[in-house]
């Protein structure tokens, strides 16, 4: 038995709102849609019966990095970088997924794909700060000491 889909479940709950008496009106509001969309359902059923409330088939080739498989071995890979540290991009990780997969996917289906599942992301921050040696700092501040005008007293930033 399949599950039917979220738009057959309100097209349906749309024809057995209305049957009850309810105008297009109320439907919309307690199903919390367009009014428009209550009438489609309605048509669509007059037109074919419950045969036709589902969604037709999307035309295309399927994606091919929906399988639990393959989402669950993603998630894997994601948590084990996350605990060393690894962050990815979007665009990075797309380009990993069609070298080690052969997986063509866009950056943002990826992204989505991954929100769906759970993930969140956040714009990471290019920073040198880790790699900067204090000696060359100190060397670089004396060597604006030298440059500023007599009497001048240095500003807050520049204190150490």
């Amino acid at each position: 038995m399949t599950v039917p889909g979220r738009h057959t479940r309100l097209r349906a709950e749309c024809v057995r709102l209305l049957d009850r008496g309810r105008t297009v009106t109320e439907v919309a509001a307690l199903l919390e849609c367009n009014p428009v969309t209550v009438r489609a359902a309605v048509h669509r059923f007059e037109e074919g019966g419950l045969d036709v409330l589902p969604d037709a088939p999307r035309p295309g080739r399927p994606a091919r990095i929906l399988g639990t498989q393959d989402r669950a071995e993603l998630t894997d890979l994601l948590d084990a970088s996350a605990a060393a540290g690894i962050t990815w991009t979007s665009p990075a990780l797309r380009d990993w997924l069609r070298d080690e997969w052969g997986v063509e996917t866009s950056a943002y289906w990826l992204w989505e794909l991954l929100r769906r599942d759970g993930f969140r992301w956040k714009r990471t921050r290019d920073s040198i700060r880790h790699q900067a040696d204090p000696v060359l700092q100190q060397a670089a501040r004396a060597e604006l000491e030298d440059l500023r005008p007599c009497g001048r007293p240095p500003t807050p930033a520049n204190v150490t």
